[in-house]
């Protein structure tokens, strides 16, 4: 039998005070295919080699900057697999474009860029390295997710009519960047954000999840940002109508200012004979509601599910699986295209992990909702 060594991580960002970074690292390494050996934690040296004593990693392996990271690590007999990305917007460019052309594949977190033009620079980027390239839209993970996508995919609901997203968080609803706390202070400043704040923020994975399920593209919309905490410099509430391909139209609603609200994403998909309704708050429940049938509820870990579900599903029907399982089955579907890819075969990654497209019609979406609402009109998209 052959066994396969653990592929290396080296991630950038991830510092002390960090969020998203502790999530990649446990999330990549669920699954026992990831472990991170090194990385550039933070803008700081001393913070980075603090973050590196945290992780348990080799000390000569926590980096004063990426740029020191990819140089020494494409050196090494034992180097790095691949980046993993979890900075603020800002730096995921300039940190994925050094990457690939050190030749390591990127695992970046979303969204992609900063801008949209940056996003079509990476494009090109990504195209020009030839290597694998993923993209953590974390709910894509989640088996009732795919689910969804797989009766969408089947025509089980008939020619989609309507759908309906919304991703209603309440955090923001006070000025909490004006105190320092490190996770609004960044998202709430558009040179480390992005010009886009609540719809890049949030926005753009109810986009991402609502082109992800239903399959179809969007091709205009009509978006109004507002700012509603005096002060903030970025929009913290959006509402967005959408055009799709198909001729049906979507609602997407996102709102950080929505007080008493904790992380509610819900995606309802309306057809010509039924409609789904999931909820990110109550993942390993999907409802199904049939135009002449019985309302369903299927649940995680059902024999009766699609194999997409059942190939992301760890535990027996019963026992939850939530936000760090949903992450985890994204880093184990990138282990296997790098696995793949290492072996000789081109550097595709499987259709239920996001990428660089997923990434640039990301951005796309955030660059179109921000000229709509300035020009108060309807856009194509």
């Amino acid at each position: 039998m052959t066994v396969h060594r653990k592929l290396r991580m080296g991630m950038v960002g991830g510092g002390p005070g960090a969020f998203i970074g502790p999530v990649h690292r446990i999330a990549a390494e669920l699954d026992g295919r990831i472990e991170l050996v090194a990385g550039a934690f933070s803008q700081s040296a001393k913070r980075s080699c603090e973050a590196g004593e945290s992780y348990r990693i080799d000390p000569n392996r926590a980096y004063r900057d990426y740029q020191a990271m990819m140089e020494a690590e494409r050196k090494r007999p034992d180097a790095i697999d691949f980046v993993a990305i979890v900075t603020p917007n800002h730096l995921h460019l300039p940190v994925a474009r050094a990457a690939l052309e050190a030749g390591f594949p990127v695992m970046s977190d979303k969204p992609a860029t900063a801008t949209y033009a940056e996003a079509v620079e990476l494009e090109g980027a990504v195209a020009k390295a030839g290597l694998p390239y993923g993209l953590t839209h974390t709910y894509a993970g989640y088996a009732l997710v795919r689910e969804a996508r797989a009766i969408c995919a089947s025509g089980q609901l008939g020619r989609v009519r309507k759908v309906v997203v919304e991703y209603l968080q309440g955090w923001l609803s006070r000025a909490l960047e004006a105190t320092g706390q490190k996770q609004a202070a960044w998202r709430a400043d558009p040179a480390l954000n992005g010009p886009g704040g609540c719809i890049g923020d949030i926005g753009v994975h109810a986009f991402h999840l609502m082109e992800y399920v239903t399959g179809l593209d969007t091709t205009g919309l009509n978006a109004t940002l507002r700012t509603v905490v005096p002060g903030r410099r970025v929009d913290d509430d959006c509402t967005a109508l959408l055009a799709l391909e198909n001729g049906a139209s979507a609602v997407l609603l996102a709102s950080q200012v929505a007080a008493g609200e904790g992380n509610g994403l819900r995606l309802r998909v309306y057809g010509e004979s039924g409609s789904l309704d999931w909820r990110q708050e109550d993942p390993n429940r999907l409802r199904l509601k049939w135009l002449e049938g019985a309302e369903e509820i299927r649940h995680a870990a059902g024999p009766y599910l699609s194999d997409d579900a059942r190939a992301v599903t760890r535990l027996p029907g019963g026992h939850p699986e939530g936000y760090l399982e949903a992450f985890a089955v994204l880093y184990r579907e990138f282990a296997d295209a790098l696995m793949a890819w290492k072996q000789g075969e081109k550097p595709a990654l499987p259709p239920t992990l996001p990428g660089i497209r997923a990434g640039v019609r990301g951005m796309k979406f955030i660059d179109r909702a921000i000229f709509s609402n300035q020009s108060k009109s309807w856009v194509d998209f």
